[in-house]
Formats: structure tokens, C-alpha cells, sequence
């Protein structure tokens, strides 16, 4: 870990900036986040890019944060020199004292931190059934996906709640984490879950103290963790069809759900998972791996971890 003052001379930054024509400043008042500051992990690819960019755009200060340091430079340096008030810093989430730097790095900039992005994600046994997880995919995935995450809203909720002025915390949470999904990766599903289930128990810890906590539940969308399966014709055909809406979504899709649990427009909803995915939680379908798909995936990935175990 970089010590913070190195941080701060590593990546140079603009204090928030005063033009105030760089946004649109005709929005509802009730979805106006400009001049707050907002903290988005996983912000060195995919989902975490469209987050940072979008909030920057509706003038929130924006820390970006990944281990990813290269891609976390040129996200921020384009908003910056976009006239945007962005910072980079590296981050690994599963400890919890970069965590805290990381916090302490913001609220140096930018007084406090108002909003907090827990998108930090990851499916360290793709394409594994079950029975073939190795105890190492298992743990990795719980560190970054739950115990990051944990790290991250702690953090938040402690200074959030220590100067009374209270924020809003969103988690990324999955519709694989609502049910049971035949071929989808088993630890992936049950730390969303888990990422589901702890947004409901701090909402309701810190709700009368000004602090919400609510978590989107993307479906499916084009991203680093999903892009192998959705290149995939057959995968994508499967997908299309088990969604109401017959496509998947598109990255900026979920903006404005993100803007809703940012802004004051969602005062008053608290411990809510949304699902953003076209319809496929509320219906019925398919099994969501096709005989098809399996074979695909036995042949795709090495080492046997995708061949599921049948009887002699």
C-alpha cells in the first residue's frame, strides 16, 4: 500500500471545480448530486467505469479506487481534463487499512464523503461447478465480494453516522444472488446473497441516524466478469431468451437506478434490493444452463473444473 501522501502526489487532481456550466444544471433538484463526493470501487473496468463517469458528470467529486493503478490514472485523468473533479486511488478492498486510507485520502480533498459505489467485484471459480471448487476460489471470492464490501460500508457508516450529516450506501448485489440459478458460479450466488441480506440489516441499523443503504441487482450486462460467456452465441441466444425483455442490458441502464439511491430523490427508501434486469426475476423460464451450454463450458475450461461428476 502506497502511503497516503504518496497517493496524493502520484495522482494530481483538481480541487471540485466552480464551473458550474460543465453541468446540466436544469435536473430536478431532487436528483442534484453536484458538489457531493462519491466513492466508487472497481472503477478500473466495467460496471465501475459507467458508475464513475456518470456520477463526475452530474458533478460529484469522484474518487475512483481499484488495484488496477494504470487503468485508475487514465479513467481519472480523462475526467479531469474534461474539467471533472476526479482523484485515483489504488485500493485492494479485502484490506481493510487501504480501506481506510482510502477514506481518509477523500475526505482530505473533499471534506467528506457522501456517497459510497461498493462495486467491487469478482468470480474467482467462473465456469467451476460446484462439486470442482477448489477451497482457495471459494475464500476469494468471499474476501472481495463480502468481506471488501463489509470493509467499505463500515467505513462509510462510521464516519457517516460520527458527523451526523448521514450519506447513502450502494451495494452491487446480483439477481444470481435472489435464487438459485442452475449452472451460475455457487460462491458468486451466495455472496450476493449475502451482499443482499447485510444491505437489509445495516439499513435497518443505521436508517434513524441519516444513513441508507440500499443495493442494485444487475441482471445481465456486458462486463470484464461476464464478457467470456456473452461473446458466446449460444450463451447470448440463452441468455436473450430467458429475459422478458429479449436482449441484455446496456451498461448505461443502470445510471439511473444509481442516480435514484444517490440523491435525496430516494430519501425514503431504505434496505432495498432493485433489480435492474429486464424482467428475469419476476418471471419464469428456462433452467438457465442448457445440456448445451454445459458441454461448452466442459470443453472451454481447463483442467476438467467445468465437467460436472456423474455416477460410474
Amino acid at each position: 500500500m502506497l502511503p497516503k501522501l504518496l497517493i496524493l502526489s502520484v495522482f494530481p487532481h483538481p480541487k471540485p471545480t466552480q464551473q458550474k456550466d460543465l453541468f446540466m444544471t436544469n435536473y430536478d433538484p431532487l436528483f442534484d448530486i453536484s458538489g457531493r463526493t462519491a466513492i466508487v470501487t472497481g472503477a478500473s473496468s466495467g460496471l465501475g467505469i459507467t458508475f464513475a463517469k456518470f456520477l463526475a458528470h452530474r458533478g460529484a467529486n469522484v474518487v475512483i479506487a481499484a488495484r488496477r493503478i494504470g487503468k485508475l490514472e487514465e479513467v481519472s485523468n480523462q475526467l479531469n481534463q474534461q474539467g471533472f473533479s476526479s482523484i485515483a486511488v489504488p485500493c485492494d478492498v479485502t484490506e481493510s487499512s487501504q480501506v481506510t486510507d482510502m477514506f481518509d485520502t477523500a475526505e482530505d480533498l473533499f471534506d467528506r464523503v457522501d456517497i459510497v459505489v461498493n462495486n467491487a467485484g469478482q468470480i474467482a471459480e467462473a465456469g467451476t461447478v460446484p462439486e470442482r471448487i477448489t477451497d482457495e476460489m471459494f475464500e476469494q471470492t468471499i474476501r472481495v465480494n463480502l468481506l471488501g464490501l463489509w470493509f467499505c460500508c463500515r467505513e462509510a457508516g462510521q464516519r457517516m453516522l460520527a458527523d451526523g450529516k448521514g450519506g447513502s450506501i450502494i451495494n452491487l448485489s446480483s439477481v444470481a444472488g435472489l435464487n438459485g440459478m442452475r449452472g451460475m458460479p455457487a460462491a458468486y450466488q451466495a455472496t450476493k446473497g449475502a451482499v443482499s441480506t447485510l444491505t437489509k440489516s445495516l439499513a435497518a441499523s443505521w436508517a434513524d441516524r441519516g444513513v441508507r443503504v440500499n443495493a442494485i441487482a444487475p441482471g445481465w450486462f456486458p462486463s470484464e466478469m461476464t464478457g467470456a460467456w456473452i461473446r458466446n452465441s449460444s450463451f447470448r441466444k440463452h441468455i436473450s431468451a430467458n429475459s422478458p425483455m429479449g436482449r441484455i442490458g446496456k451498461p448505461e441502464e443502470l445510471t439511473g437506478t444509481l442516480l435514484l439511491l444517490a440523491s435525496e430523490a430516494s430519501s425514503f427508501i431504505n434496505g432495498e434490493v432493485i433489480c435492474v434486469d429486464g424482467g428475469v426475476n419476476s418471471s419464469t423460464g428456462l433452467p438457465f444452463f442448457t445440456e448445451e451450454m454445459f458441454e461448452y463450458m466442459e470443453k472451454a475450461v481447463p483442467g476438467g473444473l467445468a465437467k460436472r461428476i456423474r455416477p460410474e
